[in-house]
């Protein structure tokens, strides 16, 4: 009778162990989501194609560079394209799998984890375990004083690191670190960086999840996104059993209070070992439902599948849909019509976008008429002065000039500038230009007549290439003005 009472939890641990084999936690992954994430921010901003950023949002300069192509202040028209990828990448990501960003890339989430995770916990060992962080730690404790003042300034030096990181897609790294060097002549710079530092420091330490909880806006829109088949971490009452009388319990109150709310169902599989609300970050029973605070880092649900696992059964928590494991209505749809929605416009977008961005101008050019209409000499001559500003968008140095086009080419001259001029790579120049009338235009005894004319500039050593067309009005005198 006995050799059979110690078959049974061999053979119980046996079936677990396979149960469990080659499960990988939902954490595991995320850390290197993390490294990832962590990796393409701290490369990018030094990445360089023919001389320009990856990404680049420069003030200082007034230009954004964009997957190696710089583009001038005056050809911002991406930017409009750049924000719809922005937003309806995240109206996408969130409908499908919930709060992914906010899990699995959110700089915020990934501080707290290194601090609180990293630093305190494994480092330092403030905290007990990972896997409980609804405990804090003693600080009437001189020794646990001593370990936040220094967990404080470890990530104080992180933070600043971060900091600068997130300036280097506004300002060059390059130019960065020379800035630094003369750190009087900006003082702009300086107070950005230790303001960026000095609020990741604030927040990742003593605002901590209430950032994401109060602060954040995402999580205030994420239940507009939702739909019954967005992926997340869900609780399946139907196999675990509703397991609170009431409301449950709040977030701010001790962790041992809330197993006064607890009542356990004579056929439910829940163990009601709290492993799930013991790790969540965010300070909630994902046993309730789906709340507000849930950031969808899966923690809830490696905690739920180590445990039943051990018993030979499935987690009670799954990343599902309230479709799927809530309401056991059958498999989600990933390609429901707003979804496929989404995408469409998100794919239309992108092609606008890479379109307008080929047709790039790498010389810019704005015409505008001076103050004085014309002037009138002899013989019927007529000049008209024009103010021209040219910008050289491109990575290299171009000799420009330009010429009249269409109908008027042998009816005006180009009396200034005379020769070709230069302009270096990213600079502007403005010049004044003066066309002057070879033969009569036009005969109006009543008014002035504006004649429309087409300029073509373009770069003598790069024609095929660089070059552009610009309308403007020739204003030629009514009759009586014209000098015999």
């Amino acid at each position: 009778m006995e050799a059979v009472t110690e078959e049974k939890p061999k053979a119980k641990k046996n079936q677990a162990k396979e149960y469990l084999k080659g499960w990988v936690p939902y954490r595991i992954k995320r850390y290197w989501a993390y490294v990832i994430a962590t990796i393409i921010a701290l490369v990018m901003p030094w990445i360089t194609i023919g001389g320009n950023h990856l990404f680049l949002l420069s003030f200082d300069h007034k230009k954004l560079h964009l997957a190696g192509v710089a583009f001038d202040m005056q050809e911002l028209y991406l930017m409009p394209f750049l924000l719809m990828l922005l937003f309806l990448g995240i109206f996408a990501v969130t409908a499908v799998g919930g709060r992914a960003w906010c899990g699995w890339a959110c700089p915020q989430t990934i501080f707290r984890v290194i601090y609180r995770d990293g630093i305190e916990t494994k480092l330092l060992g403030l905290h007990k375990r990972i896997k409980n962080k609804q405990k804090k730690p003693d600080m009437s404790k001189t020794e646990n004083q001593v370990k936040k003042v220094i967990a404080i300034l470890l990530w104080s030096i992180l933070a600043f690191l971060a900091a600068a990181d997130f300036l280097w897609f506004f300002v060059p790294p390059n130019e960065f670190f020379a800035y630094l060097q003369n750190p009087s002549e900006h003082m702009m710079l300086i107070g950005i960086l230790i303001g960026t530092a000095l609020f990741i420091i604030i927040d990742v330490v003593f605002i901590k999840e209430d950032f994401c909880i109060y602060i954040c806006p995402y999580s205030r829109v994420q239940s507009v996104l939702y739909d019954d088949e967005t992926i997340m971490a869900v609780y399946d009452p139907i196999r675990g059993g509703e397991i609170y009388q009431g409301h449950g319990h709040d977030r701010h109150k001790e962790y041992n209070k809330t197993k006064e709310l607890l009542k356990v169902e004579p056929n439910a599989e829940c163990t009601t070992c709290e492993s799930c609300v013991t790790v969540c970050p965010t300070h909630i029973d994902i046993r309730k439902g789906l709340q507000l605070e849930c950031i969808n880092c899966l923690e809830c649900v490696d905690a739920c599948t180590t445990v039943m696992g051990a018993l030979g059964k499935p987690s009670l928590v799954q990343w599902s849909s309230e479709k799927e494991t809530l309401r056991h209505e059958g498999k989600t749809n990933y390609f429901r019509p707003k979804i496929i929605a989404y995408f469409t416009v998100l794919l239309i977008v992108l092609i606008a976008l890479f379109a307008m961005g080929s047709t790039k101008e790498h010389m810019l050019l704005n015409v505008n008429k001076t103050t004085r209409l014309y002037k009138i000499l002899d013989h019927g001559v007529v000049e008209n002065d024009y103010l021209f500003l040219f910008a050289n968008t491109d990575s290299k140095k171009h000799t420009y000039t330009f010429e009249i086009e269409g109908a008027l080419k042998d009816k005006i001259e180009i009396i200034r500038p005379k020769e070709p001029f230069s302009i270096a790579a990213g600079k502007k120049r403005k010049k004044v230009v003066v066309l002057r009338t070879k033969e009569k235009l036009a005969d109006n005894a009543r008014k002035d007549v504006p004649i429309p004319v087409t300029i073509k500039a373009y770069a003598v050593d790069d024609k095929e290439k660089i070059i552009v067309e610009r309308h403007t009005v020739f204003v030629y005198p009514r009759a009586d003005l014209l000098k015999k």
